[in-house]
């Protein structure tokens, strides 16, 4: 049994359909997969780090004091536990300085005695 032209044509349509859908199929389900998802993932977060990087580059070259201000008061507060200490034992070095000095102002001076010749 022969088709119709028009029958024909409509056949080699849906062919030319499904061909497409088939297509799009693959690329969706290439695109869903983890591996894909995750490289394209890694891939937005690299540019937009790139981005923030360049952007607080160009921040600091605006304003290098108020960039180095931020810095050290971030430093400060990551080492606040060591610059306590350091303080602390400066401090106490200083106060044991001063006893040390009262102590020896304050101490009878010891008086040398001659022996006798005998």
């Amino acid at each position: 049994m022969t088709d119709s032209p028009e029958i024909a044509e409509a056949r080699l349509e849906v062919e030319h359909s499904r061909a497409r859908l088939m297509d799009a199929a693959h690329e969706l389900q290439e695109r869903l997969k983890p591996k894909t998802l995750a490289r394209d993932a890694w891939q937005g977060a690299k540019e937009k780090g790139a981005d923030l990087a360049e952007d607080a580059v160009d921040a600091v070259k605006a304003r290098p004091l108020a960039a180095t201000g931020i810095v050290a008061a971030i430093t400060m507060f990551l080492a606040r536990e060591p610059l306590i200490d350091l303080a602390t034992k400066l401090v106490d070095g200083v106060s044991s300085k001063r006893k040390t000095r009262k102590r020896r102002k304050s101490a009878p001076k010891p008086t040398q005695k001659t022996e006798a010749v005998e």
